[in-house]
Protein backbone atom coordinates (compact mmCIF):
# COMPACT_ATOMS: atom_id res chain seq x y z
CA UNK A 1 0.00 0.00 0.00
CA UNK A 2 3.08 2.33 0.29
CA UNK A 3 4.90 3.89 3.19
CA UNK A 4 2.23 6.63 4.12
CA UNK A 5 -0.25 3.63 4.75
CA UNK A 6 2.23 1.92 6.72
CA UNK A 7 2.80 4.90 8.90
CA UNK A 8 -0.73 5.46 9.58
CA UNK A 9 -1.48 1.75 10.54
CA UNK A 10 1.73 1.28 12.15
CA UNK A 11 0.88 4.67 14.25
CA UNK A 12 -2.51 3.50 15.14
CA UNK A 13 -1.46 0.09 16.49
CA UNK A 14 0.44 2.30 18.58
CA UNK A 15 -1.93 4.15 19.72
CA UNK A 16 -4.37 1.21 20.60
CA UNK A 17 -1.35 0.23 23.02
CA UNK A 18 -0.06 3.25 25.01
CA UNK A 19 -3.89 4.74 24.80
CA UNK A 20 -4.57 8.63 24.82
CA UNK A 21 -3.01 10.00 27.63
CA UNK A 22 0.49 9.39 26.55
CA UNK A 23 3.44 11.61 26.10
CA UNK A 24 4.54 12.84 22.61
CA UNK A 25 7.42 15.10 21.02
CA UNK A 26 4.72 17.54 20.17
CA UNK A 27 4.84 19.61 23.10
CA UNK A 28 1.78 19.61 25.32
CA UNK A 29 0.45 17.04 23.46
CA UNK A 30 -0.80 13.90 24.86
CA UNK A 31 -1.65 11.08 22.17
CA UNK A 32 -5.14 12.17 22.29
CA UNK A 33 -4.01 15.85 20.97
CA UNK A 34 -2.11 14.44 18.32
CA UNK A 35 -4.95 11.50 17.50
CA UNK A 36 -7.53 15.33 17.05
CA UNK A 37 -5.23 17.10 15.03
CA UNK A 38 -4.58 13.92 12.26
CA UNK A 39 -8.60 13.63 12.03
CA UNK A 40 -8.71 17.41 11.80
CA UNK A 41 -6.21 17.77 9.41
CA UNK A 42 -8.01 14.99 7.13
CA UNK A 43 -12.07 15.11 7.77
CA UNK A 44 -12.24 18.72 9.04
CA UNK A 45 -9.82 21.49 7.13
CA UNK A 46 -12.16 23.86 7.71
CA UNK A 47 -11.11 24.04 11.34
CA UNK A 48 -7.80 25.58 10.60
CA UNK A 49 -9.11 28.64 9.24
CA UNK A 50 -8.10 30.18 12.24
CA UNK A 51 -4.56 30.63 11.42
CA UNK A 52 -5.50 32.91 8.86
CA UNK A 53 -8.72 34.87 10.38
CA UNK A 54 -8.99 35.07 14.08
CA UNK A 55 -13.01 35.45 13.61
CA UNK A 56 -13.13 31.42 12.63
CA UNK A 57 -10.45 30.24 15.76
CA UNK A 58 -13.48 29.90 17.98
CA UNK A 59 -14.88 27.51 15.28
CA UNK A 60 -11.58 25.65 15.13
CA UNK A 61 -11.60 25.48 18.96
CA UNK A 62 -15.05 24.09 19.05
CA UNK A 63 -14.30 21.47 16.74
CA UNK A 64 -11.10 20.06 18.33
CA UNK A 65 -13.60 19.94 21.47
CA UNK A 66 -16.10 17.93 20.06
CA UNK A 67 -13.37 15.28 18.43
CA UNK A 68 -11.86 15.43 21.71
CA UNK A 69 -15.32 14.18 23.14
CA UNK A 70 -14.93 10.98 21.32
CA UNK A 71 -13.73 7.58 22.42
CA UNK A 72 -10.44 6.73 21.82
CA UNK A 73 -11.77 3.57 19.85
CA UNK A 74 -13.46 6.09 17.54
CA UNK A 75 -10.73 8.62 17.39
CA UNK A 76 -8.42 5.24 16.53
CA UNK A 77 -10.35 4.29 14.21
CA UNK A 78 -10.90 7.63 12.01
CA UNK A 79 -7.03 8.30 11.61
CA UNK A 80 -6.93 4.51 10.31
CA UNK A 81 -9.52 4.98 8.09
CA UNK A 82 -7.63 7.82 6.05
CA UNK A 83 -9.20 11.04 4.18
CA UNK A 84 -12.79 10.77 2.60
CA UNK A 85 -13.14 10.94 -0.73
CA UNK A 86 -13.17 14.24 -1.26
CA UNK A 87 -10.26 15.07 0.05
CA UNK A 88 -7.06 15.04 -2.22
CA UNK A 89 -5.14 13.22 0.52
CA UNK A 90 -7.20 10.40 -0.53
CA UNK A 91 -5.68 10.25 -4.12
CA UNK A 92 -2.64 7.52 -3.27
CA UNK A 93 0.21 9.81 -5.46
CA UNK A 94 -0.73 12.65 -3.39
CA UNK A 95 -0.87 10.10 0.55
CA UNK A 96 2.43 8.98 -0.55
CA UNK A 97 4.17 12.65 -1.35
CA UNK A 98 2.54 14.26 1.62
CA UNK A 99 1.64 12.09 4.50
CA UNK A 100 4.28 9.90 3.93
CA UNK A 101 6.34 12.06 5.65
CA UNK A 102 3.60 13.33 7.70
CA UNK A 103 2.64 9.86 9.37
CA UNK A 104 6.56 9.17 9.62
CA UNK A 105 7.17 11.99 12.18
CA UNK A 106 4.08 11.21 13.81
CA UNK A 107 4.87 7.43 14.13
CA UNK A 108 7.89 9.04 15.89
CA UNK A 109 6.56 11.47 18.02
CA UNK A 110 4.86 8.85 20.16
CA UNK A 111 7.21 5.98 19.53
CA UNK A 112 10.55 8.57 20.63
CA UNK A 113 8.48 9.84 23.68
CA UNK A 114 9.01 6.61 25.60
CA UNK A 115 12.04 6.20 27.09
CA UNK A 116 13.10 2.48 25.67
CA UNK A 117 12.75 3.16 21.95
CA UNK A 118 15.16 2.35 19.95
CA UNK A 119 15.96 3.09 15.83
CA UNK A 120 13.66 0.78 13.73
CA UNK A 121 15.57 -1.14 11.32
CA UNK A 122 16.43 0.24 7.79
CA UNK A 123 13.57 0.00 5.11
CA UNK A 124 15.18 1.70 1.53
CA UNK A 125 11.15 2.24 0.18
CA UNK A 126 10.76 4.12 3.51
CA UNK A 127 13.60 6.44 3.12
CA UNK A 128 13.51 7.17 -0.05
CA UNK A 129 9.91 8.52 0.26
CA UNK A 130 11.25 10.46 3.26
CA UNK A 131 14.14 11.67 0.83
CA UNK A 132 11.97 12.72 -1.89
CA UNK A 133 9.74 14.54 0.87
CA UNK A 134 12.39 16.65 2.54
CA UNK A 135 14.12 17.87 -1.17
CA UNK A 136 10.37 19.81 -1.31
CA UNK A 137 10.27 20.93 1.76
CA UNK A 138 13.94 21.62 3.14
CA UNK A 139 14.31 25.46 1.93
CA UNK A 140 11.46 25.75 3.92
CA UNK A 141 12.27 24.46 7.28
CA UNK A 142 16.13 26.11 6.98
CA UNK A 143 14.80 28.94 5.23
CA UNK A 144 15.61 31.28 7.97
CA UNK A 145 19.16 29.85 9.06
CA UNK A 146 22.18 32.66 9.21
CA UNK A 147 24.35 30.47 7.43
CA UNK A 148 24.06 27.71 4.47
CA UNK A 149 22.64 24.21 5.67
CA UNK A 150 23.44 21.18 3.56
CA UNK A 151 21.77 17.86 4.38
CA UNK A 152 23.73 14.82 3.79
CA UNK A 153 22.44 11.46 3.68
CA UNK A 154 25.72 8.65 4.55
CA UNK A 155 25.76 7.56 0.75
CA UNK A 156 27.04 10.86 0.13
CA UNK A 157 23.25 12.48 -1.64
CA UNK A 158 22.82 16.05 -0.91
CA UNK A 159 20.17 18.66 -0.40
CA UNK A 160 21.64 22.38 -0.08
CA UNK A 161 18.36 23.39 2.21
CA UNK A 162 20.54 26.71 2.67
CA UNK A 163 22.77 28.65 0.77
CA UNK A 164 25.28 30.87 2.58
CA UNK A 165 28.59 31.84 3.02
CA UNK A 166 29.98 29.61 5.27
CA UNK A 167 28.22 25.71 5.57
CA UNK A 168 26.77 23.45 8.23
CA UNK A 169 26.23 20.03 7.38
CA UNK A 170 24.08 17.44 8.66
CA UNK A 171 24.71 13.89 8.10
CA UNK A 172 22.70 10.86 8.77
CA UNK A 173 19.93 8.58 7.66
CA UNK A 174 17.04 9.88 5.51
CA UNK A 175 14.44 8.77 8.36
CA UNK A 176 16.70 11.12 11.14
CA UNK A 177 17.65 14.11 8.64
CA UNK A 178 13.58 14.41 8.02
CA UNK A 179 13.11 14.31 12.17
CA UNK A 180 15.56 16.90 12.41
CA UNK A 181 14.26 19.21 9.73
CA UNK A 182 11.02 18.87 11.62
CA UNK A 183 12.60 20.29 14.86
CA UNK A 184 12.40 16.69 16.87
CA UNK A 185 15.03 15.46 19.38
CA UNK A 186 15.49 12.95 20.13
CA UNK A 187 17.49 12.78 16.57
CA UNK A 188 20.46 10.74 15.67
CA UNK A 189 22.35 12.73 12.93
CA UNK A 190 25.94 14.05 12.78
CA UNK A 191 26.88 17.69 12.46
CA UNK A 192 29.46 19.76 10.97
CA UNK A 193 30.50 22.94 10.94
CA UNK A 194 31.54 25.78 12.88
CA UNK A 195 30.70 25.66 16.41
CA UNK A 196 28.90 29.31 16.10
CA UNK A 197 27.29 28.20 12.76
CA UNK A 198 26.02 24.32 14.28
CA UNK A 199 24.47 26.20 17.66
CA UNK A 200 22.85 28.74 15.08
CA UNK A 201 21.14 26.32 13.22
CA UNK A 202 20.08 24.57 16.35
CA UNK A 203 18.42 27.43 17.56
CA UNK A 204 16.52 27.34 14.57
CA UNK A 205 15.47 24.26 15.24
CA UNK A 206 14.15 24.55 18.57
CA UNK A 207 12.31 27.64 17.07
CA UNK A 208 10.47 25.16 15.10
Amino acid sequence: MGVANDERQQLCDLFDQVGPEAPTLCEGWSTRDLAVHLVMREHRPDAFGGRLFRKLADRGERIRAELAQLSWGELIDRVRQGPPKWNPLGLSAVDEAVNGAEFFVHHEDVRRARSDWQPRPEDPDRAEVLWKALSRTARYFYGRSPVGVVLRREDGYEIAARNGPRTVRIIGPSEELLLHAFGRKPVRVRVEGNEADVVAVEDLRRGL
